[in-house]
């Protein structure tokens, strides 16, 4: 198939046509990609845990996949802090601490220097999966946080969400949480767990995460498919998209005609349905993918 331009085209015109091209043929043409992403008015970055490994977070999968002896998944779950809410806030002790000292990495940065940039001209969104608040220390403003955030906590009982940075978040965790699995876990009573500190509340604290066989809070979820819904343009950014419903949103907005260009490690099974892929990491891809 030949395209001939022979006047000027409006941007949905060069976005139409980039799309029905590299529906085609997946291309890996950095010039390509700058084309499209300055036509490009409503664009979403959808990031997941590949960006945040490159700033030393583990993942639930693979390698990193194990906290002592549990899975980590397997301590991600309401069953698991009903049983053993000390248990839980350890792991989770653990994960803010882990957090707290990683740094936003050049990935994290060129996006919110992408969105400062141009947040005034376009419509820029970021939907992150992750819960480590990377996104936020690195300065971006419009972010949706799919799965909660590591240093918010919810009552159990009045439900108030609140953000916490306090290290330990109680004096009981102080020391606790070491990932060795050697590590002998302490039955620490929930009394001397963090609470609510609200007025005659007082209720058990649970990690703002969502877990497993949880669903996603409905505003978050909805502000989420409205982005995904109204893009002309997705950014697909250290994410196996394996975890549903995030795993469809990019796929999504490629079936309707918005071009998606996904930056990760290796091949993911949705990548052939995208137009354009960048292998390698996201913290040396992503600076030379949004800079002009």
């Amino acid at each position: 198939m030949c395209i001939r331009l022979i006047t000027p085209l409006s941007r949905s015109s060069v976005l139409c046509s980039f799309s029905r091209i590299m529906a085609i043929r997946q291309s890996s043409d950095m010039s390509k990609f700058k084309e499209a992403l300055k036509a490009a008015q409503d664009i979403v970055i959808l990031s997941g845990a590949g960006i945040s490994a490159e700033s030393g977070i583990p993942t639930f999968r693979g390698a990193g996949g194990f906290w002592r002896k549990f899975q980590a998944s397997a301590l991600a779950t309401p069953g698991a802090f009903k049983t053993s809410p000390s248990l839980v806030w350890e792991f989770y002790h653990y994960r803010r601490e882990v957090a707290t000292k990683a740094q936003p990495n050049a990935g994290h940065k060129a996006i919110a220097k992408f969105e400062a940039k141009y947040g005034k001209m376009k419509k820029i969104t970021v939907i992150t999966q992750n819960v480590d608040g990377l996104h936020i220390r690195a300065g971006s403003k419009n972010l949706i946080e799919l799965h909660g955030n590591l240093f918010k906590t919810r009552c159990t009982k009045c439900k108030e969400v609140l953000t916490n940075y306090d290290n330990p978040i109680c004096e009981a965790l102080a020391g606790r949480g070491a990932p060795d699995e050697k590590a002998v876990a302490e039955d620490i009573p929930e009394q001397a767990l963090p609470h609510c500190r609200r007025y005659s509340c007082g209720g058990l604290l649970r990690p703002h995460i969502v877990w497993f066989g949880e669903n996603l809070d409905y505003e978050v979820l909805q502000r989420a498919e409205e982005a995904i819904s109204s893009c002309d343009m997705c950014l697909v950014v250290g994410t196996s998209s394996v975890v549903y419903p995030a795993a469809m949103f990019a796929p999504q907005a490629a079936d309707r005609g918005a071009i998606v260009a996904e930056f990760n490690i290796e091949p993911t099974p949705a990548t052939p349905n995208f137009h354009f892929y960048f292998p390698g990491e996201c913290g040396k891809t992503l600076p030379l993918a949004l800079s002009e």
